[in-house]
């Protein structure tokens, strides 16, 4: 069974509290951010990493691809809910409703109004503190294509601030 180096450990705890916010960027959820959270942990320490890996990068793409795959399991669970013995009628816990302060509400919806590869990239560099670079890196996109997502993640949210400018 493969297994992370010392170095390797200490980066991934190192990097856990950034992680989760990403994971809640990617859910919406905090319920389902740790979940996301906790299959990635899992991963990683399942599958270990290569040596020469950055830990954190290679977190945050197991991160992004495990949310990929639940994102497809849900449609296929939701296409087909009598033969998967689900129910479209889950009610949402209340921790989702109650979740977060208003500021914070504030700023994840307008975020949620993004298209997912905006608020992915944004989330990265102006959340995070990635540089366009790591962005690029983790999101398996080149380095340009960040720096327009961001620049067109930057000019929505200014018009979901101010979506009615008149000209005087």
């Amino acid at each position: 069974m493969p297994s992370l180096s010392e170095f390797q450990r200490e980066a991934l705890l190192a990097e856990l509290g950034g992680l989760r916010k990403f994971c809640l960027s990617l859910t919406g959820s905090s319920a389902d951010a740790d979940d996301l959270l906790q299959v990635t942990v899992e991963k990683v320490l399942e599958k270990g990493m290569p040596e020469d890996a950055h830990a954190a990068k290679w977190a945050y793409r197991i991160c992004k691809n495990a949310w990929i795959d639940e994102l497809r399991s849900r449609e296929v669970r939701h296409r087909y809910p009598q033969h998967m013995g689900h129910s479209d009628d889950v009610a949402p816990s209340a921790e989702q409703i109650a979740s977060g302060e208003r500021q914070m509400m504030a700023v994840s919806a307008a975020l949620d109004q993004l298209p997912q590869d905006q608020r992915l990239a944004l989330t990265l560099v102006a959340v995070e503190g990635k540089t366009y670079a790591e962005a690029a890196e983790i999101l398996e996109v080149p380095l340009g294509t960040i720096m327009s997502r961001i620049a067109r993640a930057r000019q929505n949210l200014m018009d979901i601030y101010a979506p009615s400018r008149d000209e005087d």
